[in-house]
């Protein structure tokens, strides 16, 4: 399968609107990062999103994405959640209703904010068709494992995932001893490094490196970044088995 770095940056994107700091006014592509957001393209064809972002239609267009089969969702945040009705032009291409995934908090806000979108299939697709489905064990997805890694962010409890091999951790402060162990055995992890500096939500690039050492993945990839984070100049400084993601990325895993 292939995962595809749909976004890479923080809630406000980079770069930053109104700044004029060294990654803002970079002409490196790998600092123009939209929100945060992955998909999984399986070998059967199927295509699992991790997140629908507020960009998610540029970067459907952007990677050339034409179907989504099923959403995996961490939490509510905006950056996170708001492209959801962008899902109404993959119900319209396929013409089937798409399933999300979620603690039941999350399913619940959606159900709350966005009652519109779930609704079942009918002659009508000029609106989302989604389901909504709650993921609390690990279960078959298209024939790949799913398992739902419960994380803190600051007072929330949140979802990342592992899909496979792969281990998707956004928006975490905190990492429980019993989710690490689920993310053993890794061939790819995808890990929240918000900034240099702490903060209450999100772990800092130290405290990044740090769990990276200690789930010891094939290769970890740093997501959901600031413009407080170069791509040249961090990137240098990293140890050889962790990289900087960047908008458009693609790796292929077993």
């Amino acid at each position: 399968m292939q995962l595809i770095v749909l976004g890479a940056g923080s809630s406000a994107g980079t770069p930053v609107i109104g700044c004029r700091c060294e990654t803002c006014i970079s002409t490196d592509k790998r600092n123009k990062r939209t929100r945060c957001s992955a998909a999984i393209v399986l070998s059967t064809g199927e295509t699992i999103l991790i997140d629908t972002g507020p960009d998610l239609r540029h970067q459907a267009l952007r990677e050339g994405l034409s179907r989504v089969d099923a959403v995996l969702y961490t939490h509510t945040h905006a950056d996170h959640l708001h492209g959801i009705d962008d899902l109404r032009s993959f119900c319209q291409l396929q013409r089937q209703q798409i399933p999300l995934y979620g603690n039941q908090a999350t399913l619940q806000h959606i159900a709350d904010k966005f009652s519109y979108v779930l609704r079942e299939p009918s002659d009508f697709w000029d609106l989302p068709v989604l389901a909504a489905r709650r993921l609390a064990a690990p279960m078959k997805l298209f024939g790949v494992s799913v398992t739902p890694i419960p994380v803190k962010h600051g007072n929330s409890d949140i979802l990342g995932y592992r899909i496979g091999n792969i281990g998707y951790i956004t928006d975490v402060s905190a990492i429980p001893e019993s989710s690490l162990a689920l993310l053993e055995g890794l061939e790819v992890l995808m890990l929240d490094c918000l900034r240099f500096k702490s903060h209450p939500t999100h772990i800092n690039l130290e405290q990044s490196l740090e769990i990276a050492g200690r789930i010891k993945a094939g290769q970890t990839y740093l997501i959901h970044m600031t413009h407080e984070i170069e791509f040249t100049a961090v990137s240098q400084r990293l140890p050889p088995d962790v990289r900087l993601a960047y908008d458009g990325l693609r790796i292929d895993t077993r």
